[in-house]
Formats: C-alpha cells, sequence, structure tokens
C-alpha cells in the first residue's frame, strides 16, 4: 500500500506517508483503518507526507469522493483539523494542489502546503526540524 499513518496521541498528530504510485484506494484503505483506530481523536493534526510520491492516479471523481469521506472522518464533533501537506517536489505539489481544490469552501479544514520538513513542522506548533527527529522523539 502506499500510505501508511502513525498517530501521535501526546500531540495530537498524525503522520500520513506517501510513496510510490498512489492509487486513491489505497487512500481510501488508510482511511478506514484510521477511522477504526484506538488513538483517533477529533481535531488530530494531519502532516501528510508527499516526498516519496511518483505519481497518482489522477481519477478526480474518485479523488473527490474520497475527500468527502474524510471530511466525515476529520468534521467529527464539529472539530476544525488542520492539515499541512509536505509537498517538496513537482508532482507532490500537484497533488497537494488537487487536495486543497477539493477542501476549498469547506469550513473547519485548514490547510496548507510546505516546501521543506521544518516549514511543516513549523506550522503544526512541532519543535523540531525533521521528520525524522518528530518520528523519534515521538515515541
Amino acid at each position: 500500500m502506499s500510505v501508511s499513518f502513525t498517530i501521535l496521541p501526546r500531540r495530537g498528530l498524525v503522520y500520513v506517508r506517501y510513496e510510490g504510485f498512489v492509487h486513491p484506494d489505497d487512500t481510501q484503505k488508510a482511511l478506514a483503518a484510521y477511522s477504526r483506530h484506538p488513538d483517533r481523536a477529533p481535531g488530530q493534526k494531519q502532516l501528510v507526507d508527499l516526498a516519496a510520491v511518483t505519481g497518482y492516479d489522477a481519477d478526480y471523481a474518485r479523488i473527490l469522493q474520497i475527500q468527502a469521506q474524510k471530511a466525515e472522518t476529520f468534521l467529527e464533533q464539529g472539530r476544525q483539523t488542520v492539515l499541512v501537506y509536505y509537498a517538496p517536489t513537482r508532482i507532490a505539489h500537484e497533488m497537494a494542489a488537487i487536495v486543497r481544490r477539493s477542501w476549498e469552501g469547506l469550513d473547519g479544514i485548514v490547510m496548507r502546503t510546505a516546501g521543506t520538513e521544518a516549514e511543516a513542522l513549523e506550522i503544526l506548533g512541532q519543535p523540531e526540524c525533521s521528520l525524522t527527529e518528530l518520528l523519534a522523539g515521538a515515541g
């Protein structure tokens, strides 16, 4: 599967990593697993790492359908959700732009795109400067 996630419950943060060629079904499977995870909580910030993406299936209708499912999960109990997409490559930036368009006009979702790990972590209020540091210190 091209999508994995790690919940950092003490930080109220979910680290999501995409790699390789991304298929919408992989995103849907990861979302279903996240929805059932015992550490999931409304309002958790999402750090989405697109650095290792090599391509994606641009099935826009399917992407919008999955984004609607994400909205149901993220906006539970009226909580705002902050999503930061780490997009250091052209492909990653394109993918983040598609997602951004799907969130436009939706109250409760705040999305930002960052070109560096340090910028992504700063937006999320994390003290680390790299994802390696974040994940090493979160255990």
